[in-house]
């Protein structure tokens, strides 16, 4: 494996909080009174993967991929996520790791930690160990410490040129 062919990768996402649910994270769905405002299904950490393994791969972003039409209202991100895989595959790149952290005061995301890496994982064909995701507070400072919304940043490491022979 080359240097000159591994890309890394950065993916943001925030949504605002929004009355009743679902609340979907990673593709899971999570017990939680509040949902996020979204046009798609909202999910901030599948969002931000699919932007940071999107740009480690020199691909398209999300934005470009699934624009915010008729089409995409409600679209699946775990949908979305199995299509950029298909996506990787044909321009010859594989995932080596990713690691994403959700800024929220609540929920708590340490409890399901597990959980979302095994459904990231799943949802690119990687083993569980190649996926990291883990919880931050903002100490109730700023809009995520209000409890307003929730964010999700994301680094991805990505072979390019990458040949299964």
């Amino acid at each position: 494996m080359s240097l000159e062919n591994i890309g890394i990768g950065l993916g943001v996402d925030a949504h605002k909080f929004k009355p009743g649910g679902p609340l979907i994270l990673g593709g899971v769905t999570i017990p939680f009174d509040r949902g996020l405002e979204a046009h798609s299904d909202g999910d901030v950490l599948m969002h931000a993967v699919i932007d940071a393994v999107l740009s480690a791969a020199d691909l398209p972003d999300l934005g470009e991929l699934f624009p915010a039409t008729d089409e995409n209202r409600g679209r699946s991100s775990v949908d979305m996520a199995r299509e950029v895989a298909r996506q990787l595959n044909v321009a010859g790149a594989r995932i080596l790791s990713i690691d994403a952290v959700v800024l929220t005061q609540k929920p708590r995301i340490s409890p399901l930690r597990g959980q979302l890496r095994e459904s990231v994982a799943a949802c690119f064909d990687l083993k569980v160990r190649q996926v990291n995701v883990k919880g931050k507070t903002f100490d109730h400072m700023g809009p995520i410490g209000r409890e307003e919304g929730i964010e999700s940043r994301v680094v991805a490491l990505v072979e390019r040129g990458y040949t299964t022979s």
